[in-house]
Formats: C-alpha cells, sequence, structure tokens
C-alpha cells in the first residue's frame, strides 16, 4: 500500500487547482455565517486581487545554456596548447610551421573522411548518434533523378554538378520543355560563380582538361590541387553562362547580376562593365549587388586616381537614380576601392563614413580597416600619425563585433602593425583590450593572422614594456595563443639585455629548444653572444656553462636539425665553459675543434685562455697555449708568449720553446 504521504500529495496534485478556487466555499461558508456586509467586501477584496495578479511568461532556455555556464566557469590555460591539439600531446605542434602542418592535416583528413563517407555510401547505414546529427551522414553526392526533367535539373544544381546541370538543360531544350525563370537563376549563379568549371574537391586528383595547346595539366607541387585555386580561374568568352543567357527571351535583374558577379569574381572587368552598360540600354534596372561589384572594379578600368574616383561617383549616383538603396557592403567596396586612390583616399574616406552614419549603416571591422589603410602607410611615421586610430578605438570600445564581411578579420592585425609602427605602448593595449572583449578574438583571422596580430603585439611589448610585465605576457601568450618565430625571441633577448636580465638566458633557452627554434643559427649565435659577453658571478656562469653544453650537443648532434659550426658560436661556447670550473677540460676540448673545422680563435679567447693559465699556474696549458696560436698564425702570439714568461714560472725546456715560437712568428711576420 502507498504511504500516506504519497496519497495526500497525490490528491493535492489532482485536485489543487480545485482546491485553490473553491477555498472560500469549502471552509469558510462552513465554519462562519457571514453578514452580507461582510460577504460584499470579501467579494469585492477578491476581485481587485485577481485583476493584480500578473502570471508571468514562461522563460526559455537555450539548448547549450548549461554549457555556457559551465564555460563561463573555466579560464583558459596559458600553459596549454590550443584545444584542437589536445588530442594527442605527442603530436602537439610547438612551431608556427608545425601548427600550420597540423591543422591543414587536420583539415585534409576531415575532407578526405568526408569524401570517402559521400562516395561509399553503403559502408555508413547505420545512426548512432541520438539524437540524430545529419552533418555526420553520407550525403547525396550523385543524381539519382536521370529522366530529363527541371527536377532533375535543380538535384544537379543541388550538388553543384556544374558540367551535369548544363547538360540537363540543354536537353531540356532540346525536347521542347521550358525551364522556369527561378531555375534558369540558380543555373546562372552556379555557373558564375564556378567560372563554368565543375568544383574540385580537396584532396582528389585534378582531371581537368590540359591549358589550350599545351600537353599537360598544371598541377600544384603534384598530382592534386586546392579547391581554392578554381577562384583563380579566368573567364573566357561566350562561355556557357553568357551562352544561356543569349539563349533566354527575357533577361531581368537576376540574370544580369549572376553574370556581372562572376565577370568582376574572376577578372573579367572591362566585360562586366560592358555588360552593365548592355543592361542598362535594355532598361532593365540593376540591384545592390551588381553595383557593389562594379565599384570593387572600378580601379581595375581606369588608370588615373581622379578617373578611378569619378567613376565610382557615377556608380554611385546611378544607384540613387534607380532608387537603390546601398548596403554595408556598398560602403565596404567604396572604401577598399579608395585605397588605391592614391592622395584622394583620406578626405574621400572620411567622406563616406559620414554617409554611412547619416543612412544608419553601422560600420564593420573592415570598414575602420579600410579607414586605416587610407590614412597609414607601411613606414610612415609623424606627431600625430595615431590619431586616427585613437579615435577609431574610442567609437567602438567596449563593442562586440560579429563577422559581416570577409575583410573584418583584417583589422586588428592591421591597427597592432600602427601601433608597433609608432611605438604606441597605449594604444596597444587599447586594441588587445578590444580583442579581449566580448568574443572579438573570433574576428583575429585564421592561424596565420593570429600569428602575427600576436607577433606584433609580444614585438610592442618588448620594445617599450618592463621585464617584468614582458614576462607575464610572454608566459600567458606562449604556447596556448601564440607560437614566437625566431624573431619575437630575438626581441626578448633584447628585453633582457635592456634589463640586465641576462640570468634568465638559460630559461630562454629552454623555450627556444622546446619550440623548434634551436635549428636557427643566427638566434642561437644572438644568445651565446649575450652569454659571453662579459663575466658574471659564479653561480650564473655555471648556469651559463650548463646552456653552454646544452648548445654544443645541438651543433653536435646526428638529427637532421644540427648546425654547423661558425667561429662566433665556437668562441662564445669556448669562453662560456672557460670560465666555469668544472667545465674547463671541456672548454680545452673545444680549443682543438677549431682546427678541426677550419676556424679560427680571437685575440680575446686566447688571452682569457692564458689568464686562466696564470690563475691556475698551469704552465704546459700556458705552453700549449701559444703553440696553438702560432698554428694559427694569429698576431698576439708574440704578446701571449712574453706574457707567459713573465707571470708564469716556466722551465727552461718551457721558455726555450716559447722562445723558438717568438722567432718564428715575427719571421712570418
Amino acid at each position: 500500500m502507498a504511504a500516506p504521504g504519497r496519497l495526500v500529495g497525490h490528491y493535492l496534485h489532482k485536485n489543487g487547482q480545485f482546491l485553490l478556487n473553491n477555498i472560500d466555499k469549502l471552509w469558510f461558508r462552513r465554519s462562519f455565517h457571514w453578514s452580507p456586509i461582510l460577504r460584499q467586501q470579501a467579494a469585492e477584496a477578491n476581485t481587485e486581487s485577481s485583476e493584480n495578479i500578473v502570471i508571468p511568461k514562461k522563460k526559455t532556455w537555450s539548448k547549450v545554456a548549461v554549457l555556457e555556464a559551465l564555460a563561463a566557469t573555466v579560464k583558459s590555460d596559458p600553459t596549454a596548447y590550443p584545444y584542437q591539439f589536445q588530442d594527442d600531446p605527442y603530436l602537439s605542434p610547438r612551431t608556427s610551421s608545425e601548427f600550420t602542418l597540423f591543422s591543414l592535416s587536420q583539415e585534409s583528413g576531415r575532407a578526405a573522411a568526408k569524401y570517402f563517407m559521400n562516395t561509399n555510401p553503403k559502408f555508413f547505414t547505420k545512426d548512432f548518434a541520438e539524437p540524430h546529427i545529419p552533418c555526420l551522414m553520407p550525403e547525396c553526392v550523385s543524381p539519382s533523378l536521370e529522366e530529363v526533367s527541371e527536377a532533375a535539373l535543380k538535384e544537379r544544381l543541388s550538388l553543384r554538378r556544374v558540367s551535369a546541370a548544363v547538360d540537363m538543360y540543354d536537353q531540356l531544350l532540346q525536347c521542347g520543355q521550358t525551364v522556369s525563370i527561378e531555375t534558369t537563376h540558380d543555373l546562372l549563379d552556379l555557373i558564375s560563380f564556378y567560372c563554368d568549371r565543375d568544383p574540385v574537391v580537396e584532396g582528389t586528383p585534378d582531371r581537368e582538361g590540359t591549358e589550350e595547346g599545351g600537353e599537360e595539366p598544371r598541377r600544384r607541387k603534384g598530382r592534386f590541387r586546392k579547391a581554392s585555386e578554381l577562384l583563380k580561374s579566368t573567364w573566357k568568352e561566350n562561355n556557357n553562362a553568357e551562352r544561356i543567357f543569349n539563349l533566354l527571351p527575357e533577361r531581368d535583374t537576376r540574370c544580369y547580376s549572376a553574370l556581372i558577379r562572376g565577370m568582376v569574381k574572376h577578372g573579367a572587368y572591362a566585360r562586366a562593365f560592358d555588360f552593365y552598360t548592355d543592361m542598362l540600354n535594355n532598361r532593365v534596372t540593376g540591384d545592390v549587388h551588381i553595383f557593389n561589384a562594379l565599384i570593387s572594379a572600378a580601379t581595375e578600368v581606369r588608370e588615373k586616381y581622379n578617373d578611378r574616383w569619378d567613376l565610382i561617383v557615377e556608380l554611385l549616383n546611378q544607384m540613387k537614380q534607380q532608387q537603390i538603396s546601398p548596403s554595408l557592403h556598398t560602403f565596404n567596396s567604396v572604401l577598399k576601392s579608395l585605397r588605391r586612390c592614391g592622395f584622394l583616399a583620406k578626405s574621400h574616406s572620411l567622406h563616406t563614413l559620414s554617409e554611412m552614419k547619416a543612412l544608419g549603416i553601422a560600420p564593420s571591422l573592415a570598414t575602420y580597416d579600410h579607414i586605416l589603410a587610407a590614412f597609414f602607410r607601411a613606414g610612415a611615421s609623424g606627431p600625430n600619425n595615431t590619431d586616427v586610430l585613437y579615435e577609431v578605438l574610442s567609437v567602438i570600445k567596449e563593442t562586440s563585433f560579429t563577422c559581416q564581411d570577409p575583410d573584418d578579420v583584417l583589422f586588428f592585425s592591421s591597427a597592432m602593425r600602427i601601433c608597433l609602427e609608432n611605438k604606441d605602448l597605449e594604444l596597444g593595449y587599447k586594441v588587445h583590450s578590444l580583442v579581449e572583449f566580448g568574443e572579438n578574438w573570433r574576428l583575429l583571422g585564421d592561424p596565420y593572422q593570429q600569428s602575427i596580430y600576436y607577433g606584433r603585439f609580444f614585438n610592442l611589448l618588448c620594445l617599450m614594456e618592463n621585464l617584468d610585465v614582458v614576462l607575464k605576457w610572454y608566459k600567458k601568450l606562449i604556447p596556448s595563443l601564440y607560437y614566437p618565430n625566431p624573431q619575437g625571441l630575438k626581441d626578448l633577448l633584447q628585453a633582457l639585455d635592456t634589463d640586465n636580465r641576462l640570468d634568465l638566458l638559460p630559461t630562454i633557452w629552454k623555450d627556444i629548444h622546446s619550440l623548434g627554434h634551436d635549428n636557427k643559427l643566427d638566434l642561437v649565435e644572438e644568445l651565446l653572444s649575450l652569454m659571453s659577453r662579459e663575466k658574471h658571478s659564479p653561480e650564473v656562469q655555471q648556469q651559463f656553462s650548463q646552456c653552454a653544453l646544452e648548445v654544443r650537443s645541438v651543433f653536435e648532434g646526428d638529427r637532421g636539425r644540427s648546425l654547423d659550426w661558425s667561429s662566433a658560436s665556437l668562441n662564445h661556447i669556448t669562453a662560456l665553459l672557460l670560465r666555469a670550473d668544472h667545465t674547463s677540460t671541456q672548454a680545452w676540448e673545444m680549443l682543438q675543434r677549431f682546427k678541426e673545422k677550419n676556424r679560427v680563435p680571437t685575440v680575446e679567447l686566447m688571452e682569457e685562455f692564458l689568464s686562466w693559465c696564470i690563475v691556475s699556474g698551469s704552465c704546459d696549458r700556458a705552453v700549449e697555449l701559444v703553440q696553438t696560436s702560432a698554428s694559427f698564425c694569429l698576431p698576439c702570439t708574440h704578446s701571449l708568449s712574453e706574457r707567459a714568461q713573465k707571470e708564469l714560472n716556466l722551465s727552461e725546456e718551457q721558455r726555450s720553446v716559447l722562445s723558438e715560437l717568438e722567432s718564428a712568428a715575427e719571421t712570418t711576420d
């Protein structure tokens, strides 16, 4: 039997509304004898209370609300690799080149898996996902309709089969069937976008025909070619798009739009303007997409700056006459074309921005990037060279952006370049604070663009910021956000030298080694030069000598990344080993390496060797040193011999050996 409490709860759950609605009848009327006046007051009170009750609307939660709440409690780990590389720590990239290779490998693997799954759907018939995830299931990549019909044409259009769609369209016309104007529009869009060629799936062989007059197909470093290279195809006159366009009895705006945009996309700028003139002659009104394409192509059909701007103004006036409202992409196209109008860019770009605000069109990051490009040139500097960027940041601070234009991802790297060229640290911090606001970091672009941005920011920090702050940013950015290149590590070494914190060089060397830059000879020599430039405390010299031994193992390693000995690296490592007590023996071994590698030691190194011999009282080593100097025909051989005879208690035999070396050196001189 169920518990009494459960029965009561069940009863209240089923009949709770009835009890609430009739509680005055079930209880009060049985317990009290109300007067008519009291009953009237109670009724009025119930009426007022019922009018004041507002039932709230149901709160609708997002499907990922719980995940977003959990994500808000987790902070990024600056010591971890980027999240997309954490599945296999052994293969986690250490350098920017490995980062790019790893990213491309992942994308290539996904593309290959998707290609195999779509071409062999019979092996992937079971769906274990709950709920169903359509993107993980095979797509229909081959036409299922074989009859000649408009439905079959639409199927080929959805599959992006350009050649098959054109063939089906021709068969429909030969059979005397008509094709709807909507399907014709889609066909023209497809042909124009892919330049009358079938899209190549990345990772598949290039099966296109050879170039006209050629014997072998052009390929990209082998048998395979990226799908993005199709966008570089040139527009050929009287291709299928133009042929189908000419067969149409009536040509509307959408037909002209498809061809004009395709011509601009694939480099046929003059022909696009010819088609636009034909559209005007046929009294067809354009659309905003046609004018956006023509404005972006205006700089390709005019040579002089004034002529380019006049053409842009003419197109804008024609938009106004045809009552076509400009869009964000219209103004961005104008600003992007102004970047190629020389001295006209500054004044007209600000006027264009004012027109945008007057029409209520909010600028995107690409808009501001074009504005900055109009006012800044690489290498230009001046007292007020950053005023425009300050004004831009004051307008867009604490604003979360979404990508609305492909050029939006170029703003942050361009802005940080301006900060670096003008050495404006405050401005650099403002740019980075905008990156960290909301999800603006998503607009940094691809991994290559991100590396450029963070490299410029870190370079600015090394030049202008305190070393302690630089090291904090160094730990925050690397390797979770930025893989430093050799130049970035050189900037860090210079920052250590400026603040006289050379004791941190062994730690930086470990990072250089872990990041895979220990095979960069100029970077390694820069590190060794800073360590061997002057003497330090015994503790620091012990650390430097240990670091020198690790660097030596890189030069002598049997790996494919081993370095070739240079005179500078030999001199620096030998000096570092000589200054530490426990590595002095290795220093004398390094002195013999000069002969093996046909390198010449410096005079300063030989004098330092002799000083060590004098302090340790090693007469045999001193004689050996003078003999080594004479074998290299160094000009310091005479001075080394005199100093050894003067400051060391040599035997007669040793003095005679040194005298012979002196006379031989004088004869050579």
